[in-house]
């Protein structure tokens, strides 16, 4: 699956027409976890593109390791480190449960 997030008042976003989803925030943790996936890619900012799935593909550059779930939405740690982020319900327009593991990749537009 592909998204292409940039930023947007302060923090990443993406849109996904088919989902129903403009503007749609990353929070909790997942913006800093975005700017280390992406502080290779000059002009990350004005957009990216983000593979993601929950099975590892070809050229994967991280893996984000489920942790627990809340009322709403899951949280996930960057494998290897602490660093943690938040995952809201709009994961469920691409997953129908929250995946053990997310493989994602970031790549200039």
């Amino acid at each position: 699956m592909v998204i292409m997030p940039y930023r947007y008042a302060g923090t990443w976003v993406f849109d996904d027409s088919g989902a129903g989803l403009v503007r749609e925030p990353f929070v909790s943790g997942m913006p800093e976890l975005i700017d280390g996936l992406v502080a290779g890619i000059p002009g990350a900012t004005n957009g990216f593109r983000l593979t993601f799935s929950a099975r590892p593909f070809p050229g994967y550059q991280e893996r984000l390791v489920w942790l627990r779930g809340d009322s709403v939405g899951n949280y996930y740690k960057l494998d290897g480190t602490d660093k943690q982020g938040w995952l809201c319900p709009a994961m469920f327009h691409y997953f129908k449960t929250a995946p053990k593991d997310i493989y994602v990749k970031a790549d200039p537009k």
